[in-house]
């Protein structure tokens, strides 16, 4: 199967291994240096590498050590440039017989010499005031889905994996998606050389095949904070961010990082990358998280101080599995990745505390879910699980949260189909263990589950399975789910509860004598959560109650993002209110962090998509001025989305579009 995001001639000839050799330089904003490709030929008689690129220069292309020629083309819109290189026909030659009968390998080594430009789009690069310390500028790379073409000339599809070393020159730390070879994370930092200034050679390697989209770098001011790491595991684990964020990064982690990954062996497989690390980026970082293998990136709206929000880090573990090992084959299989690891990750809360956390877990996302169903109703194939891209179709299009939850429920709907985990994790077991290091489509998957259960099931397993309606679940569209689904409720009734009070008060004028801080005492941030959600389910309270609620319980000014954002999607409910007028101001100064010192951009795209959204309901002008004012801090596939059809330079934003 092609993947339709990728020029490149994979199929014929394909990368296994590739080492960099970069250099860093933060005043022109580039990486230049030369990339060696290991390549083994798939197809007799091939005669080029193509190469997916985009905003790179070429210097030279090499193949065996003999300078040769190389091409171009073109700028597709999406998929960037084709570089094509000729193969001389005495490389490409396999001496002679048949390589599916005499098990003969092709190797062809190749080498471009490259640099990045300004225009890339995996790549940000933040002036120092845009940084937590202010004193150093900062880079990190952000390449999934298909922008690790912008980084370095590659075959970028997930179809195939590839191992990798690099050896990076920079005047500041670097860290890369691999193990530190040297220098070492715990020595002084930088080597012990000035930094900002004296230019150090870092080594790493990535000894697990890997796939184009997990290769990341990142290079600042930042310190190693080491983890404990439960007696007897064969990996180690730590924290990363600038030098004034590492104690505050180090304090929220330590509790649950390291305890949930050992959790994950118990019921997976072990853990096989060695190195599980997390950095905290700053904050025009456009995720909650990126599962970059060895080096988690994590965005610092994580840090609350409380560690209620590190179910993120679980998700980014989750993936080591699903994604990282197990890995979907195009961007038509994405929620593979993402279905399974949400899924997983919710798995994990049972085990750990209770099925009822577990439960609430989906309840939360199901707004979210459902939120995302209604956005894209008017390109409901982009509802679906399973999307049949066409070729050149950006899949950031169809980014959302719906093969995350969708999929997650599909999962949880098999399960229970199939009698509950007793029956289920068994398989899981051995859906990983089959298809570990692989790429696979939605088809391998639900053939390998049929498989399983004809060989290690019951007849009644096998009907049970032929009971699912695949595609209804696979491609069917609309704004609800193909079988309703119902969670055990128990963590949600105090929210609603208190959602219900505040609905029956707002004829109310006395809120005091109603309403005090000890109403949330028993709730949790995500209790929290659920009952700001609830509120919204109702009409849009009067601008005192809202005034009263974002100051008795702290909501107005709290640093859980998570909370702040509910709140304000509670005052900016009914667009042509009073108080969302008043609150549009008040969410378009939180959202590009002009709350904060030195303004430093809340680039998270789950906090700033939907509140431009919802500021632009309110007032038009207030939304455009505000994000053309800030449009480059944000991360360029942030602003990529949230442009998306009606660009706002062209002051003809679409509240679809956000």
């Amino acid at each position: 199967m092609s993947d339709p995001t990728t020029q490149s001639n994979y199929l014929d000839i394909a990368t296994r291994h590739l080492s960099l050799e970069w250099t860093v330089d933060f005043e022109a904003q580039t990486i230049s240096g030369k990339a060696v490709y290991e390549l083994e030929v798939r197809r007799e008689g091939v005669r080029e590498v193509i190469f997916d690129t985009a905003a790179v220069v070429i210097d030279s292309a090499e193949v065996e050590g003999e300078t040769v020629e190389f091409s171009l083309g073109s700028a597709h819109e999406v998929m960037g440039s084709a570089l094509r290189i000729a193969l001389p026909n005495a490389v490409t030659s396999t001496s002679g017989g048949d390589r599916e009968t005499d098990k003969e390998e092709k190797v062809i080594r190749l080498a471009v010499k490259y640099s990045t430009t300004k225009e890339s789009t995996a790549l940000q690069w933040l002036d120092k005031e845009q940084t937590q310390g202010g004193k150093f500028p900062f880079l990190f790379s952000q390449c999934q889905p298909i922008y690790a073409r912008s980084l370095v000339p590659i075959q970028d599809t997930s179809s195939m994996k590839f191992t990798y070393d690099a050896r990076i020159t920079a005047i500041l730390p670097v860290l890369m998606s691999a193990i530190r070879v040297s220098p070492s994370s715990t020595g002084p930092p930088h080597d012990g050389k000035e930094i900002g200034k004296d230019q150090v050679t870092y080594v790493y390697r990535q000894p697990v095949p890997i796939p184009s989209y997990l290769i990341a770098i990142a290079s600042g001011n930042v310190r190693y904070k080491p983890l404990q790491v439960p007696e007897g595991k064969e990996w180690t684990s730590g924290v990363w961010a600038e030098e004034e964020l590492v104690d505050a990064a180090e304090w929220e982690f330590r509790e649950d990082t390291t305890k949930f990954l050992a959790a994950e062996e118990e019921i997976i497989t072990p853990y096989r990358f060695g190195v599980y690390d997390l950095l905290v980026l700053p904050p025009s970082f456009p995720y909650g998280g990126m599962e970059n293998a060895c080096l988690t990136f994590v965005t610092p709206t994580l840090l609350t101080g409380d560690r209620t929000l590190t179910d993120v880090v679980v998700h980014e573990i989750t993936h080591s599995w699903f994604g990282n090992g197990v890995t979907h084959i195009n961007a038509c299989h994405f929620w593979l990745n993402e279905g399974w690891t949400t899924y997983i990750e919710r798995l994990l809360l049972q085990i750990i505390y209770t099925p009822a956390h577990r439960a609430f877990s989906y309840l939360i996302g199901s707004k979210g879910l459902y939120d995302d169903l209604k956005l894209y109703e008017s390109t409901p194939r982009y509802q679906r699980l399973q999307i049949d891209f066409e070729y050149g179709e950006n899949p950031d299009d169809a980014y959302s949260t719906i093969p995350y939850d969708k999929g997650a429920n599909f999962l949880l709907y098999i399960e229970r189909t199939l009698g509950g985990l007793d029956v289920f994790l068994p398989y899981v077991k051995d859906y990983v263990k089959t298809f570990m290091g692989k790429s696979i489509t939605t088809q391998d998957w639900k053939d390998h589950l049929y498989t399983y259960y004809r060989t290690h099931g019951t007849k009644d397993d096998v009907k049970a399975l032929d009971s699912i309606d695949w595609d209804a679940w696979l491609h069917g569209e609309g704004l609800t789910l193909p079988v309703p689904m119902e969670y055990d409720m128990t963590l949600a009734h105090q929210s609603n509860v208190l959602a219900e009070r505040w609905d029956k008060a707002r004829q109310e004028t006395d809120l005091s004598e109603l309403f005090d801080s000890s109403d949330l005492q028993n709730l949790d941030s995500n209790q929290i959560v659920v009952f700001l959600e609830r509120l919204q389910s109702f009409p849009a309270l009067p601008k005192a109650h809202i005034d009263f609620l974002g100051e008795v319980y702290g909501l107005s000014n709290t640093p859980n993002a998570e909370i702040r954002l509910r709140f304000y999607e509670v005052a900016l409910l009914d667009p042509v209110s009073p108080a969302a007028s008043v609150y549009a101001q008040l969410a378009a100064a939180w959202v590009v962090g002009k709350d904060v010192e030195r303004g430093v951009i809340k680039g998270r795209m789950k906090f700033c998509r939907p509140v431009f959204r919802a500021i632009h309901a309110v007032n038009q002008e207030l939304a455009i001025s505000t994000y053309v004012e800030h449009k480059l801090s944000f991360h360029p596939i942030a602003r990529n989305l949230i442009e998306k059809v009606s660009p706002l330079t062209q002051y003809t934003w679409s509240k679809r579009n956000m």
